[in-house]
């Protein structure tokens, strides 16, 4: 071969090489990268060139589709009674991509996720149009729709668990918003998502899971979890070392309690039925803060829980805190927070004897065929507290509604459990108090749901709320709703 004919097939096979490694490199290193980009609009026909598959509700879809015209989207995601489901489903836009459920789950939901392997082969091999999974939840459609209709025109948000498995039964959050309105890709969804992210009320926020709020005196459980456990007190029934008035350690400030009630010295028992601030104040600053940060991480404080959507973290500090700050925080005010869900779990591990589950509200996942690829088993969290601590609060709870500030969650025929909570917030406590209950029911089968409710009522009166005005009821229908199925 003469000199200028080597020099061209050498050209020749250079060229070749860098397009076989450039064809290589796209394949393999730079295709995930290629199929998320957002201008790839391929993916985004492919995944709703099929319909998705459901989220269901004590067997029946919560979810849908149906076809669009004018659009090279086939499908789009119809949703039941979407404002109640929305803080348990999220939405499935076709411009706006997804959230909660549908985003955590999104791969069983097209048919893409690996397990579903098998079943997208037998669909390509027989000619079968692929289609997704769907997603078994653990919620109760009926304690669901008790949660959402209690709410009602009010801001809030309930969480309930089955407090012997973790399973969740009811997620509601208000005010809310239909997914269906932003499920296309149309102008009039882009009008409604402008409206909906522009809301002051912020009705796509999920205040069950990502809101938290100062717990109030839902949080003096915890408290007297961390006194009982730590041998601060060891009967509940025995008078506490609690003077009246109580100035708030190393302070000149005074710790009120609400109203002229007996909490000078006043039992576990008797402090819990009036709920007094003195009594929790000075247990938190007598065991100082690193007890009461122990107590409340073995509760889930301070972490994430993955549900499998991510909650947000409740909150007890662990900056360093003066004595009366920890007094304050032992009450459920200066810096403590906690997510609804976070306070179901408080009154679950009382209501089981100390053990804490890990909240779930997925089941099962099931391909097309209904084989099941995944089932969600019980996980305990952690001991919470001793048993013997529980049975106590449990006696302490089961007062509250019996005779102190929780008797409107009484259940005829039912041992319920509950503590009320009033949580001051705003500029020197200028803005309306937060209504918070928490609660348990049980019974000769054990303790079958925990439900905790907070309410945010901008239209009350200051006097008129109440954990036990406002949430209490709202929580006793959630519980009679899962008792009654």
């Amino acid at each position: 071969m003469n000199k200028p004919l080597r020099r061209v097939a050498i050209f020749c096979g250079l060229l070749i090489f860098a397009l076989l490694l450039r064809d290589n490199w796209i394949q393999f290193v730079e295709a995930d990268s290629l199929k998320n980009d957002t201008h790839n609009r391929r993916v985004q026909i492919e995944e709703y060139a099929k319909p998705r598959g459901d989220i269901i509700v004590d067997g029946k879809a919560v979810t849908g589709h149906t076809t669009t015209s004018g659009s090279d989207f086939k499908y789009k995601r119809t949703y039941t009674d979407g404002p109640m489901w929305a803080p348990v489903t999220g939405f499935a836009s076709q411009a706006f991509g997804t959230t909660m459920l549908e985003g955590v789950e999104d791969k069983i939901l097209t048919g893409d996720d690996d397990r579903l392997f098998f079943n997208r082969t037998i669909d390509m091999l027989t000619g079968k149009q692929q289609q997704g999974g769907d997603v078994v939840t653990t919620l109760n459609a009926k304690a669901q729709a008790a949660a959402f209709n209690g709410l009602g025109n009010k801001k809030g948000a309930v969480a309930a668990i089955n407090p012997q498995t973790g399973a969740i039964l009811a997620l509601a959050s208000t005010p809310s918003y239909d997914p269906a309105s932003i499920a296309g890709n149309s102008t009039q969804d882009s009008q409604n998502w402008t409206k909906l992210v522009n809301d002051p009320n912020q009705p796509m926020l999920n205040r069950a899971l990502r809101q938290t709020y100062p717990p109030g005196s839902t949080f003096k459980i915890v408290t007297a979890a961390a006194a009982l456990d730590n041998g601060l007190y060891s009967n509940i029934d025995t008078p506490t070392d609690s003077p009246l008035p109580y100035t708030l350690p190393g302070t000149s400030t005074v710790l009120n309690n609400e109203g002229d009630i007996p909490c000078k010295n006043a039992t576990l028992m008797v402090a819990l039925q009036y709920s007094c601030n003195t009594v929790f104040g000075k247990i938190g600053a007598d065991l100082g803060q690193s007890k009461m940060l122990a107590e409340a991480k073995k509760f889930g404080f301070d972490s994430t829980t993955d549900t499998p959507v991510r909650t947000v973290a409740s909150n007890f500090d662990s900056k360093t805190m003066y004595p009366s700050q920890t007094a304050l925080s032992s009450i459920g005010q200066f810096d403590t927070a906690a997510t609804p869900l976070q306070m179901a779990m408080v009154a679950g591990a009382v209501a089981d004897d100390g053990k804490l589950m890990q909240p779930y509200m997925v089941d099962q996942l099931r391909a097309p065929n209904l084989s099941v690829v995944d089932q969600t088993s019980p996980k305990q969290m952690s001991q919470a507290m001793t048993p013997e601590t529980a049975q106590k609060l449990q006696q302490m709870m089961e007062n509250v509604v019996n005779k102190g500030t929780g008797t409107m969650a009484q259940i005829p025929g039912v041992t319920v459990g509950g503590k009320t909570g009033t949580a001051q917030h705003g500029v020197a406590n200028s803005a309306l108090p937060y209504a918070w209950f928490i609660s348990y029911a049980k019974t000769d089968q054990g303790s079958p749901v925990a439900v905790a409710v907070v309410v945010e009522d901008g239209n009350a009166n200051r006097d008129d709320i109440s954990g036990g005005g406002l949430a209490a009821p709202i929580a006793k229908s959630v519980m009679e709703a899962v008792l009654n199925k």
